[in-house]
């Protein structure tokens, strides 16, 4: 009987090898907070596909992207790109549509059941990204 670890580790081995290349490449204090958020997104967001996306790990529902996360300066940035509609403390908007973003400089600082939250709703609460340049700006919610 496989146990959870167990899962998580082959889902994990079966990621591509782009997003582990990735995360080796990172400092070690950066890459501890990489690997935890790769074990939970992926774990988290059921029928995604995941790839590095614009230079960043990014999770994809029907080519909409969902979440990732991308070494900034000074912290490792988490980014829903629905998230400022999952109403949610925590989560602070990012940019001029509906993303919303939490930085990180210490993987003690991510509080799994607020991510696995969020990651529940990212999977309900979509807005149509892949379709925004077709529609000239226009973000529909799905």
């Amino acid at each position: 009987m496989q146990t959870i670890f167990d899962r998580i580790l082959e889902r994990i081995m079966s990621l591509t090898s782009a997003i582990l290349d990735y995360n080796d490449k990172l400092e070690p204090q950066y890459k501890l907070i990489a690997d935890l958020l790769c074990q939970i997104i992926d774990s988290g967001i059921k029928n995604s596909n995941s790839k590095i996306w614009h230079g960043h790990p990014v999770w994809f529902i029907d080519e909409n992207p969902i979440v990732g996360y991308s070494r900034l300066r000074d912290c490792m940035r988490l980014l829903f790109w629905s998230g400022q509609s999952f109403e949610e403390e925590g989560l602070i908007k990012e940019g001029k549509f509906k993303a919303a973003e939490v930085r990180y400089t210490d993987s003690a600082q991510i509080v799994q059941t607020d991510l696995i939250r969020w990651l529940d709703k990212a999977q309900t609460i979509q807005w149509d990204y892949k379709n925004l340049i077709k529609r000239k700006g226009v973000l529909l919610r799905i």
